[in-house]
């Protein structure tokens, strides 16, 4: 490695070997390793990557946001931190499984002391995707249709299409989806993820609220944790992973899963709804809402009162 590069690579390898020689470091020196080594770590290769993740593992005093950095990479790279950084806390943790998936699970298992929820999480989603890798391999393929205009279509049109149907239930009436419209779980997911992460369920309650077209009052029954299956049929109408899914409930009701059984139950519950059957969901839960809408604004006219009985109008 030559010229600019190789200095970047040098600089960044010898202030990580400085900083995990201190004992102690104050700080201002956790401050300066943020400041020198984050600018430079586009720059540097993969093995150098690879060299500050498995030296901070050792470090309890890591900048955080060098230690955050080098966790969203590759597991390959990313391991020796999942596996014994010890200022990795459990939303750190779970939002590191939500964002990646499986491969970051399955080193974060290997943590001492894991936190016995999150062990239940990772063991349900590795027995999960074995089941769908089973399920794949025991498939028998089926006759193709008469129809040539489905057998002309291309692979995954269909579930694209459906997609497309999902996302125009969403937008106000008039409307048509257009092509890029961010009505999509790519664009919608970190909007959730955020607000729910910030512990604020206000901000989840206009999010969701923004993204369903549901009146706010109405979302709030979400976020109050009155109907968790509306929660998990609008999660999955988004087509959002399990482990995204879980990520947000999780963080809006930590309390709701402080055992693996509370999460195994959530996992099968939300992998037993479908995309149809989540639209059907909240769509009868946005009439719903209308219609107790309409019944508190209109009321009905009082009736004239009547003469009382007996008492007749005499002449003048």
């Amino acid at each position: 490695m030559k010229g600019e590069a190789g200095r970047s690579e040098r600089l960044f390898r010898a202030a990580i070997s400085a900083f995990c020689s201190l004992t102690r470091p104050s700080r201002r020196e956790i401050a300066q390793l943020e400041d020198l080594a984050l600018p430079l770590f586009d720059f540097v290769s993969v093995e150098a990557r690879r060299f500050a993740a498995a030296a901070l593992s050792e470090c309890e005093y890591a900048p955080r946001a060098l230690l955050m950095r080098l966790c969203n990479e590759t597991v390959d790279i990313a391991a020796p931190l999942l596996i014994r950084s010890r200022q990795l806390a459990d939303v750190d943790l779970i939002t590191l499984i939500g964002r990646h998936g499986l491969p970051h699970a399955r080193a974060i298992a290997r943590r001492p002391g894991l936190n016995p929820a999150i062990a239940g999480l990772v063991k349900a989603l590795d027995n999960a995707r074995l089941k769908d890798a089973s399920a794949q391999a025991h498939d028998v393929p089926k006759p193709a249709a008469s129809e040539t205009s489905d057998a002309d279509r291309a692979p995954g049109a269909s579930a694209e299409d459906a997609r497309r149907r999902l996302r125009s239930m969403m937008l106000p009436s008039g409307k048509a989806p257009e092509e890029g419209a961010t009505a999509d779980p790519a664009a919608i997911y970190p909007k959730l993820r955020d607000s729910a992460l910030t512990g604020n369920n206000a901000l989840f309650q206009i999010a969701v609220a923004s993204a369903t077209g549901l009146d706010y009052r109405s979302a709030g029954s979400l976020v109050e944790g009155k109907d968790q299956p509306l929660l998990m049929a609008v999660l999955r109408l988004f087509d959002l992973s399990e482990e995204r899914a879980f990520l947000i409930a999780a963080a809006l009701f930590p309390g709701a899963f402080a055992h693996p059984e509370a999460i195994r139950l959530f996992l099968l519950r939300y992998r037993a709804i479908d995309g149809e059957t989540a639209q059907k969901r909240v769509q009868a839960f946005k009439a719903d809402a209308i219609a107790s809408a309409i019944r508190h604004t209109v009321k009905p006219n009082p009736a004239p009162a009547s003469s009382p009985a007996g008492v007749r109008l005499r002449a003048s």
